[in-house]
């Protein structure tokens, strides 16, 4: 194009500066713009200047053929600038780089850096329901032990959390270029001084609601209706959760934080400034906070808290930046709906919790697990703890009120209780994680009570309440949480189960090795019935082989304590025995088939006592005196 040679500021010079570049009628003019890279800058001046000589021509003129000649004129320049406008946000839209800003630690420092699945356990699911008893059902959970060992298991994400908590994590980033801010802001003031700031707004708002929905399909945020979310299984719910996390870091901290100072630098010093932010936003923000709102709404289950609570402190975390990013009446609106979601993710979590307890307790195996091993609530219920106390400083924050049920010592033995003056100075989320042992250890007494066997009743609760033990010890957190007040009063309880067995089992055993009844009077008689010892060497060959036979079936699986049972049962066997053959071989021995009566030595029965609670399948050998 020619180079118009007058200085701009003649009203003359500018309309045909103007009317050069209008594209309705140049077809020069269709074809190039104005501002474009590597571009005459002295043309983008000329014609900025033309404006505004237009601008100040038509606020200092009153005749009205004038203005609307001048009107005219600026409609032209304004159409020409709201192209410009378009067309450089359009050439500005491709510099995001989202796979970068996802591997970024600095917006992900402050929780929820690395996520690991840890399974529970594979004979625990959660019940579902009907669709017609769905509704009812809402607040209800069940566990249940489904039919079959191959069941598909429910496996809970738990995430490894740092204590750190971001101050700020805001990182923003160039959408467009500092140059090209320089000419939008000279297009925006100019459009908005004409009294154009609708057709401004509307321009600038549809190509960065634009830019702004192409960025989220780049970070994987898609739309999906609370429908949508909540018809999905849960593992592929999980899933998304965990990319949600990532995702909505960058989402605050970088776009919206970005698109916000966009705005701000561009729109400086106009009403329009928050407006335009909000206008751009507001549907994504909406998007975004679609999905957790999803979640704290749908059926509770106990496979869901850990997720929940990482949906919770991840907004509980994005909280402060948003306060600092959405800080204007007209986006008050996205900060509230953040808030109340954060707040029913906090009473869906509680909700769980107490839900769980009752779950744990209402448990209805009555099955007997084979050879009074660990039960698959009570590794299910304790991995479950474990778990809740990796997020004890969040759930100390939101379990407030202690269990509403057994907080007296009433001794029902129909009922769990808990005397809660014993565990005095204890937050109410350990009392709650107490409750549920609680409910535990009365639910694994009334399983125990299904077992023919009296003593294997007894090997199922030390089995049990054992590992629970072992399970708090060796959790820091956990131990921590528990203390060792109720740590001791678990011991105490094992041990007792320990001892019951024993009178259970090796009473009457014991009692054929003692002396009453042997010893008769007479002349006749060397003080002993040799018929009386035959019979008591007899009774105890077949109870101690009774006993070995079933019992080496049965399985004490920690090592520890499986060595301690025997060594315990031997202190009382073995001395037993010795002394009773001691005192009485020689009566035997003098008699025919002795080999019948005299079947073990004190050594045949050390190495017996070695196969007792191994959960043989088939009893082993039992070897004889030679």
């Amino acid at each position: 194009m020619e180079e118009n040679r007058g200085d701009g500021s003649d009203l003359e010079t500018a309309e045909k500066i103007i009317l050069r570049w209008d594209s309705t009628t140049c077809e020069e003019a269709k074809e190039n713009l104005i501002f474009q890279s590597g571009g005459d800058r002295d043309e983008v001046d000329r014609y900025l200047r033309a404006v505004d000589e237009l601008q100040r021509h038509i606020s200092s003129i009153s005749v009205s053929d004038q203005v609307k000649a001048a009107t005219s004129t600026i409609q032209i320049a304004m159409a020409r600038l709201e192209d410009e406008l378009r067309n450089i946000l359009i050439s500005q839209t491709s510099t995001f780089e989202p796979e970068t800003l996802l591997l970024d630690s600095s917006l992900s420092s402050s929780s929820f850096a690395s996520s690991s699945r840890t399974e529970l356990d594979d004979d625990y699911s959660v019940t579902t329901c009907d669709e017609d008893e769905e509704q009812q059902q809402q607040q209800q959970v069940d566990l249940v032990l489904p039919e079959g060992s191959d069941s598909g298991s429910r496996r809970l994400s738990r995430s490894r959390r740092s204590n750190s908590k971001s101050t700020s994590s805001i990182r923003e980033i160039d959408f467009v270029s500092p140059e090209a801010v320089s000419d939008l802001r000279s297009i925006v003031q100019r459009m908005i001084g004409a009294g154009y700031s609708r057709e401004c707004l509307q321009v600038y708002g549809n190509v960065r609601k634009t830019a702004m929905e192409t960025m989220f399909k780049q970070l994987g945020i898609v739309r999906l209706g609370i429908g949508d979310v909540q018809r999905l299984d849960w593992e592929a719910v999980e899933v998304k959760i965990r990319r949600w996390i990532r995702a909505a870091k960058v989402c605050v901290r970088v776009v919206f934080a970005s698109e916000k100072r966009l705005c701000e630098l561009i729109f400086e010093g106009t009403v329009e400034e928050t407006t335009c932010f909000m206008e751009i936003v507001k549907g994504s923000a909406l998007q975004l906070f679609n999905f957790p709102e999803a979640i704290s709404i749908s059926r509770r289950s106990p496979e869901k808290l850990f997720k929940i609570l990482d949906l919770h402190d991840a907004l509980t975390d994005l909280l402060p930046d948003m306060e600092e990013i959405f800080d204007s009446s007209s986006s008050e609106a996205i900060l509230v709906q953040a808030t109340e979601i954060q707040s029913r993710l906090a009473e869906a979590a509680r909700g769980i919790l107490t839900e769980f307890e009752n779950a744990v307790f209402r448990e209805p195996s009555v099955v007997p697990v084979p050879g009074g091993t660990i039960h698959p609530l009570t590794r299910y219920v304790m991995n479950y703890l474990n778990l809740i106390s990796d997020y004890k400083e969040t759930l100390i924050d939101l379990i407030m009120t202690k269990p509403c049920r057994g907080l007296e010592c009433t001794n029902d033995r129909n009922n769990p209780d808990m005397d809660i003056s014993q565990l005095e100075g204890i937050s109410p989320l350990a009392l709650h994680m107490i409750w549920t042992m609680v409910m535990l250890q009365f639910n694994l007494e009334e399983k125990s009570v299904h077992y023919k066997d009296e003593p294997l009743s007894h090997i199922f609760v030390m089995n049990n309440v054992h590992y629970i033990v072992q399970k708090v010890k060796s959790s820091p957190e956990l131990m921590e949480l528990i203390g060792d007040k109720y740590v001791r009063k678990l011991t105490g309880i094992f041990r007792q189960a320990a001892t019951k067995y024993q009178r259970a089992t090796w009473v009457r055993v014991l009692n054929s090795l003692r002396d009453e009844g042997l010893h008769v009077s007479g002349s006749f008689s060397s003080g002993v019935s040799k018929s009386a010892l035959r019979e008591r060497f007899k009774a105890f060959n077949t109870m101690f082989e009774e006993v070995h036979r079933i019992q080496s079936t049965w399985l004490v699986p920690d090592t520890q304590l499986r060595e301690e049972l025997r060594i315990s049962l031997s202190e009382h066997l073995i001395p037993a025995y010795r002394s009773f053959l001691g005192r009485f071989r020689g009566h035997i021995e003098s008699g025919r088939h002795s080999e019948n009566y005299l079947k073990y030595s004190v050594e045949n029965l050390e190495t017996a006592v070695l196969d007792f609670f191994e959960g043989y399948t088939t009893a082993p050998h039992l070897r004889r005196s030679q």
